[in-house]
């Protein structure tokens, strides 16, 4: 099994471009290495490209996070994509800037993004590629957490994101071939 759609999560538009929530949409944009195209029918930007030897789909859903699921359903049912050939990246509040994991499974956390691909899916069995943003009570800020997301990280909080960022980049060749526990182990090995 190996991964055929690659779903970054963010919320549309200019004031939420460069905010906490959209770390998904950096990596996938870092991914795509040129414009993703604007698709109604799935309501997202898409691009379409080879990965690892792989043909994989890139996704940016064009709704609100909320909403993710409405095109990632979509397009995994339109094109008979499986769960486990999923892997949704986003952004981690149980992660502290700088940190990237990759799970598969499990519970949405509380992000309402995976709570919607979930229900959307009807399973909880895809692969997730969490980017760490921080949790605003555990780097002493005293801002809700919605708050928090929706704002741009601080300077040094973008450069350890881009950083794990770049350390991702390094290991989706390996999530595409299905390589999964080898990307694990050279992602999750810090030196």
């Amino acid at each position: 099994m190996s991964i055929r759609l690659i779903a970054g999560l963010g919320n549309p538009g200019p004031e939420y471009e460069q905010t906490r929530h959209n770390a998904g949409f950096w990596l996938v944009d870092n991914l795509a290495g040129a414009p993703l195209t604007r698709e109604t029918r799935f309501n997202a930007l898409l691009r379409k490209t080879t990965i690892g030897g792989q043909e994989v789909w890139l996704l940016e859903p064009q709704t609100f996070m909320n909403r993710s699921g409405q095109s990632v359903g979509a397009l995994a049912r339109f094109y008979k994509i499986a769960a486990e050939e999923i892997l949704v990246v986003h952004d981690e509040l149980d992660l502290p800037p700088g940190a990237a994991k990759i799970k598969k499974g499990g519970s949405s956390g509380g992000h309402n993004g995976l709570k919607d691909i979930s229900a959307a899916l009807g399973t909880q069995d895809y692969w997730r590629l969490r980017l760490g943003v921080g949790h605003p009570r555990a780097l002493g800020l005293q801002q809700a957490v919605v708050d928090y997301v929706l704002h741009r990280p601080r300077k040094e909080e973008q450069a350890l994101i881009d950083e794990a960022i770049a350390r991702s980049l390094q290991v989706v060749p390996l999530l595409c071939a299905g390589q999964f526990e080898a990307a694990m182990m050279q992602l999750h090995t810090v030196k």
